[in-house]
């Protein structure tokens, strides 16, 4: 097992030379010290290797992608991992201030950093990894992909997935689950896993009539001599957190007691190792863990929790990979007599600039791009500001998007969805389409205009709270709050569903929400079928053109009692 003190090391390889330095010192240590083979640096370890990645939203190319500020834990998980930020996750894992994996994986002094370090990801970086471990373990390496992986850039949206479906064929996974992907609709996702050239795995997914499997739950795969079965779990709550009218056949859940009837199929059918291939979310992985015997590993992905170190639950090991193919993680094991006697775990940052593209996946990546560059790269103004996305009440970005429903939509009050997906965007920085659409490209964009009243505006609040911060993770179904423009309220966390929210008043007067009186509310990604509307992508960008410097920051219309 690698121990805490193994970790610190390894960190401070990089770290150390840079910790203390001003930004042209740091920005020259980086060059010089940050390579393709230092990433790759891995002792290996026992007959198994697993590489996992996971929630790359369609990002081909490589991006800006800042870390949360405020990620709150509620019930058993306040205060842990992963609900740790800046600082606190610095000081739990030992990462030096203004180092590469301080950059990484935290949000401090993070536009500094990012003109030191440069962008994250891109799939021919993450290919280049890849195949450089695969060569590597030969036999022994298993790669997954955890889902989210299909949609919400431009290019998927306008392929219907096919670009990022092609570039998986190339990187090989050998296997893969599913989250976002359902919302290409029940036809095109049959389409495209009926010709896949890897299993999509989810046992959660059934008949809605039948009550029929409708995809593969588990393969089996022997690698290093190691029975290894795979079993994948799709995000439970799908037909909640987005349209049910897109997946009318199907339905979903954690379906814990068929997971266990799972694990133990395979466990007869004689496999060693079990891996959960998840999309559920770190917290109800680590609660899973807790019900379901006989889980050796899950891979965990939907919170985008980028995680440098092993979380262990019992005997069960999770890992968390980060999200928009800024990470690739490797975690080796030394199995034997059906158990894991050792592993060894590192989080890979991908560098872009330290990392040698892959030929074959630039490619195919400039291939399905070429249609689309000039689009994609249209500027649309500038930012005074860091324009981020994540966070779990408001980033600057949403606050941007907000602000042109508001405007654009002639509105008294916004509605944003609490996605944690989108590119960050640097101060002094051209805006341009592929931003914007990295932040809002999906199936149901329509920006709806509607009047509501006063005491349904609370109730949709406290919905959403309540997904995010009910005590218990069965109940949680991920996503951040939903961001709000025009409207202030205070949110006490540790409050009951229903009881949350409170204060609501609107911004410009000061007045407060009246229970019976209709509002003007605009927003998009509504689930509902039939929603009508501009694209959303369209009503920033017109915000944006008309505006040509956008200046924005955190807002401080929320009161958050009951977190640290």
């Amino acid at each position: 097992m690698i121990t805490r003190r193994d970790f610190l090391a390894a960190t401070a390889a990089t770290g150390a030379l840079l910790a203390g330095t001003g930004s042209s010192v740091r920005h020259a240590a980086a060059q010089g010290r940050i390579t393709q083979d230092q990433l790759l640096a891995f002792e290996p370890l026992g007959n198994v290797t697993l590489v996992h990645v996971t929630d790359i939203h369609g990002q081909l190319v490589p991006m800006h992608f800042r870390e949360p500020s405020v990620n709150i834990g509620v019930g058993a998980a306040k205060g842990k991992v992963p609900h740790l930020t800046g600082e606190a996750f610095s000081k739990a894992f030992g990462l030096i201030p203004g180092s590469p994996d301080a950059f990484a994986l935290t949000y401090d002094d993070f536009a500094t950093l990012a003109r030191t370090y440069g962008r994250m990801g891109g799939l021919d970086r993450v290919a280049t990894l890849v195949k450089a471990i695969r060569a590597e373990g030969g036999d022994r390496m298993l790669l997954l992909d955890g889902g989210d992986t299909w949609t919400n850039s431009w290019t998927s949206l306008q392929t219907k997935g096919q670009d990022m479906v092609d570039a998986m064929n190339l990187l090989a996974p050998d296997a893969m689950t599913g989250h976002w992907e359902f919302t290409l609709g029940e036809a095109r996702v049959k389409e495209i896993v009926d010709k896949l050239a890897f299993p999509f795995l989810a046992q959660n997914i059934r008949d809605s009539e039948f009550e029929d499997k409708v995809f593969e739950a588990s393969k089996i795969f022997e690698k290093g001599g190691v029975k290894i079965a795979v079993i994948g779990q799709a995000l439970p709550f799908t037909p909640i957190a987005n349209p049910r009218w897109m997946i009318p056949k199907w339905t979903f859940g954690i379906r814990e007691r068929e997971l266990r009837e799972e694990v133990e199929a395979v466990r007869a059918k004689g496999a060693d190792l079990v891996v959960l291939l998840s999309h559920n979310g770190f917290d109800l992985d680590a609660k899973l863990a807790t019900q379901v015997a006989g889980i050796d590993v899950i891979l965990t992905g939907h919170t985008h929790d980028a995680i440098p170190a092993v979380t262990k639950v019992g005997t069960t090991l999770l890992v968390a990979s980060g999200s928009n193919g800024k990470f690739v993680s490797r975690l080796d094991l030394d199995v034997q007599g059906k158990s894991i006697k050792s592993y060894r775990y590192r989080l890979i940052p991908v560098f872009a600039d330290a990392i040698k593209p892959d030929a074959e996946m630039a490619a195919h990546i400039a291939k399905v791009r070429a249609p689309h560059e000039k689009e994609l790269h249209r500027v649309l103004g500038r930012t005074d500001t860091l324009l981020y996305r994540r966070g779990n009440f408001d980033g600057t970005l949403d606050n941007v998007i907000c602000d042109a429903i508001l405007t654009e939509r002639d509105a008294e009050i916004a509605l944003s969805p609490g996605i944690r997906w989108g590119t960050s965007i640097l101060p002094g920085d051209p805006i341009t389409f592929e931003d914007i659409t990295n932040g809002t490209a999906m199936t149901y964009p329509a920006c709806y205009r509607m009047t509501m009243r006063g005491d349904r505006l609370k109730d949709v609040l406290e919905d959403v709270a309540d997904n995010i911060f009910h005590p218990d993770p069965y109940y949680q179904q991920g996503g951040d709050m939903v961001r709000t423009g025009g409207l202030g309220y205070t949110i006490d966390v540790t409050k009951r569903a229903g009881g949350r929210i409170s204060d609501l008043k609107m911004l410009k007067t000061g007045a407060a929400i009246e229970p019976a009186k209709e509002y003007v509310v605009a927003g998009w990604a509504s689930v509902n079928q039939g929603t009508e509307g501009p694209p959303i992508w369209d009503v920033v960008a017109r915000h944006i053109e008309s505006k040509k410097t956008v200046s924005t920051k955190a807002l401080d219309s929320i009161k958050l009692i009951g977190a640290d």
